[in-house]
């Protein structure tokens, strides 16, 4: 299972792919389109921000735990004694560009890109989350309303933008199997009379 770097080696596995096959094939003739991971601060251009235009920016803004498989996990914890933590992180692709019609090239590219290759697995996973070898993660296009997406903008005090709210699941974020503790660190017995 992943280590704690399993949340960022998600993100910079998404941005790889996207990366590679933007290489392959740019969405802008001519132009070489940056896919950029964004804090929400870089939303905002009026600051020193990471988006230079053409660009795909991937915003994690929201990591929760995964409701239909935490009892699994947790019971298998509950019988290794170690602890599994199954998350689903939800990001928006956000498209940048000078004019509307570049920006619904970056996305249906974008799109594609994630509608080909919907799991993550072996060598499309970044090593630094310290995988097992078995493990993959599904990347998906989230079932987000309107309303919703409008207040994610809102909670993020930028203004709307094109963006593709997507999902990545299940990953599971485990504690070092050779790490732990012993449960009992001393032992001390005494007899006073």
């Amino acid at each position: 299972m992943a280590g704690f770097a399993g949340i960022g080696a998600v993100s910079t596995s998404i941005a790889r792919l996207l990366r590679l096959a933007f290489e392959e094939t740019q969405p802008i003739a001519g132009a070489q389109t940056r896919v950029v991971l964004v804090r929400t601060d870089d939303l905002d251009l009026k600051k020193d921000t990471e988006i230079v235009f053409p660009a795909l920016s991937l915003l994690l803004y929201r990591v929760d735990f995964d409701k239909t498989t935490r009892a699994a996990w947790s019971a298998r914890g509950a019988e290794e004694d170690r602890a599994y933590l199954p998350l689903d992180l939800h990001y928006l692709a956000t498209a940048w560009a000078e004019n509307a019609e570049h920006e619904h090239l970056i996305m249906g590219r974008a799109l594609q890109v994630l509608e080909t290759t919907p799991i993550l697995a072996g060598a499309l996973l970044d090593p630094a989350g310290d995988w097992a070898p078995d493990e993959s993660v599904q990347v998906i296009m989230e079932d987000l309303t309107t309303d919703d997406l409008m207040r994610t903008f809102e909670a993020l005090s930028v203004d709307f933008r094109l963006s593709l709210p997507y999902q990545a699941r299940v990953v599971v974020v485990a504690e070092p199997a050779d790490r732990r503790p012993p449960l009992v660190l001393r032992t001390r017995t005494e007899a006073r009379l």
